[in-house]
């Protein structure tokens, strides 16, 4: 099976790294026309796009804080400008822990920015999208949620695993409401993903013991994940919707 997107317009937020980087390279590597979103790592962005661009694809970075709704809109003018009136796939993939913060010491401040970066964005760049959503023949929105979002999360990741709960439900909501239009909305729930996320926010012995329940007993890769989003947005699961695709080496099993 041949998961092909040639001339197809693509937008994938929080692509600067990990799972948004490893999607933007293969949707560029199966013929897409690719906008990488990016908030702080502008580098990283533009280094991606320069290795698609060098192995022949179409690629272009866009800064935007999607925190906030002003960066959305500024996301999707940029975009409009650079793909024109259609886009064929979205990918909500903005989103982190920010911190970890006991459920005792939480302040309203980080509860709010981590909804905001989870939630927020991926509801304002759906909402924004729609028009050059409705010019495509066959649009897919797909949502990174994670798979805190089933079991809770780990230690000070509670905040962060009920937002992501939240993109989860959201992704059957826009399910249906956007099937009248022919378009599909499905969403991935990735595992234990070796990527700077947990680089940076999770503790050696902590990851360790993520790991040891694993029962394939490794971390998946940005690049496993990536393969669910392309199929989910392929015309293979065109009659896929609402659905959210576990990716997470049988740490979660539904």
């Amino acid at each position: 099976m041949k998961i092909d997107f040639s001339g197809k317009n693509v937008l994938v937020t929080g692509a600067s790294s990990g799972i948004g980087k490893a999607t933007a390279i293969e949707f560029a590597q199966a013929g897409a026309n690719v906008v990488l979103n990016y908030h702080k790592n502008q580098t990283e962005a533009e280094e991606t796009v320069a290795q698609i661009r060098a192995e022949g694809g179409t690629a272009h970075a866009i800064g935007a804080d999607l925190s906030q709704r002003a960066g959305a809109i500024y996301l999707l003018e940029q975009t409009r400008l650079l793909l024109g009136d259609r886009l064929d796939v979205l990918v909500n993939n903005a989103g982190t822990l920010i911190e970890r913060r006991s459920f005792e010491t939480m302040d309203d401040t980080l509860w709010q920015s981590i909804f905001d970066v989870n939630v927020s964005s991926a509801f304002w760049c759906s909402q924004l999208a729609l028009p050059m959503l409705k010019n495509s023949q066959q649009a897919r929105i797909v949502n990174v949620t994670s798979v805190a979002a089933r079991n809770g999360g780990s230690v000070g990741a509670g905040p962060y695993a009920s937002m992501k709960a939240a993109v989860l439900t959201l992704t059957k909501n826009f399910a249906k409401e956007l099937a009248p239009l022919g378009i599909t909305v499905n969403g991935v729930a990735p595992g234990v993903i070796s990527t700077p996320f947990h680089d940076k926010l999770t503790p050696p012995e902590m990851r360790a013991k993520m790991v040891d329940n694993i029962p394939l007993k490794r971390e998946g890769t940005a690049q496993e994940t990536a393969y669910g989003i392309l199929f989910l947005a392929s015309d293979q699961a065109r009659y896929i919707t609402g659905e959210t695709l576990e990716i997470n080496g049988g740490l979660y099993m539904d």
